[in-house]
Parts: structure tokens; sequence; C-alpha cells
């Protein structure tokens, strides 16, 4: 049985939140406060990235929001063409001011849905998409990103991911997001960690890491490969 996915933030209403965020997304050392080791895990896929793909030249950031993965990118190969892309205009606008600065390649942004691209075959490096993917609803769009993914890196070309993900284990997802609402009311009290658990209820749809690395191994990447972990957090990837 396919699920119901009609109560679930449209495109639409996801962009208008992004639009109305990007300074808080503009923090390039910090990262997000309310994703768990959000500096380690921007580290740890770019580190891979570089370690993978030495010599890389072109880079494509889904989800870009204002730039903070294909910065730190830059800052370990330097001088890369970077494809920008967002659903929010903004953020977009943010993200290609930022990165214009710092690299003397091109830099070209998309405004589209990630499931819309038409990306060229073997044409990237490098893809990062970080907090993204759980945007994405039913297992058609998963497996259709992921596909378009892979036939947009050369060979050899690697994907790192990191994003929100759930478990397939139920109890342990009760037990992740127990513990992961004590952080968040240690941050911000109860009305936070409500604030936080409501969008995500509305906006998101994560799958396990499990699923992932499954999807990718489906859809032809040679190696996957979990880099980090916490609690209902992770950052893992594959290369072609």
């Amino acid at each position: 049985m396919k699920t119901d996915y009609s109560s679930k933030a449209t495109n639409e209403e996801i962009k208008e939140r992004f639009d109305n965020d990007v300074e808080r997304f503009s923090n390039l050392n910090t990262g997000q406060q309310t994703t768990l080791d959000a500096p380690l895990t921007m580290e740890l896929c770019t580190e891979a990235a570089k370690y993978i793909v030495p010599n890389a030249t072109e880079l494509l950031d889904i989800g870009c929001g204002a730039g903070n993965y294909t910065l730190k990118m830059l800052s370990k190969i330097p001088n890369l063409n970077c494809t920008l892309n967002d659903l929010s205009l903004p953020m977009l606008e943010r993200a290609k001011q930022r990165v214009s600065a710092q690299t003397n390649g091109t830099v070209t942004t998309v405004q589209l849905d990630m499931k819309e691209l038409d990306l060229q075959a073997e044409k990237y490096d490098i893809i990062l998409a970080a907090a993204t993917l759980h945007h994405l609803r039913t297992d058609e769009d998963w497996e259709l990103v992921f596909s378009n993914f892979y036939k947009s890196l050369k060979p050899g070309g690697c994907l790192w991911i990191s994003d929100l993900v759930t478990h397939d284990s139920e109890p342990l997802n009760s037990l992740f997001q127990k513990k992961y609402g004590n952080y968040l009311e240690s941050l911000g009290g109860a009305d936070f960690r409500q604030k936080v658990f409501d969008y995500i209820d509305y906006e998101d749809t994560p799958r396990s890491i499990n699923y992932q690395l499954n999807l990718m191994q489906k859809v032809g990447f040679k190696d996957t490969e979990v880099l980090h972990k916490n609690l209902c957090f992770a950052a893992f990837g594959g290369v072609k």
C-alpha cells in the first residue's frame, strides 16, 4: 500500500520558509544548531571528497542553501566550477555571492526541485547533498534522484550526503527521537523542542541509512560508506 503524503508540506511552503531564513543558513562555522554535529559532518563529507577525487574540477551542490558546503569544499580543492541548486532564490543568490568570491571557476545556479534537474551525464566529480534529501517523498522519487546523481557523476566521482535519517527499527526510532528531543530542549526549552519536531513532522520524510545505501548500490555505486552517525543525523555516501 502506498503511503499518503498529502498532509506533508508542499515545495512552495518549504521554499517560502527557506526564503525567509537566509541569514541563519549563512553561518559557515557553526552550521545548523538543530542538526547534530553539523560542522563535523561538513568537514568529513568535504574531506572524503578531496581524498576520493583530489583533482576534481566540477562540483554539484544539491539543496545548497547559502553555500556552506561548497565554501568548505573550495577550502580544500580551490577554483572548482560550482553548480548550485536550491528551491529558494534568495538562498541561491546568497550562495552565488559567497561562492563567486572564493573561486576562479564558473558558478552556475539552478532554481529547481531536485527531482526535475536535467543533469548532464558524467559531468561532475563531486556531488554534495546536505539536509535536503529528507524532502523527497515516494520511493520512486528517491530512486529517480539517486539514479540521476549516479548518471551525472564521472567514473570515480563521489556523492556525499549529510542528513536527517530515520531507522528501520521502530524502537530505535523512539529511542533516538527521545534523545534528540532532550538535546533540543537543552537548547531552547520544551517549546523549542516541539517547534522543531512539528516542522520535521510537517516537512520531512527521511529514510534510513540502510535504505539509502542499498538504493545507491542498486543504481550502480560501487563503494558506499558511512562517515558518521549521531542519533538521527548521519553523513554517508559512495563512489561511482
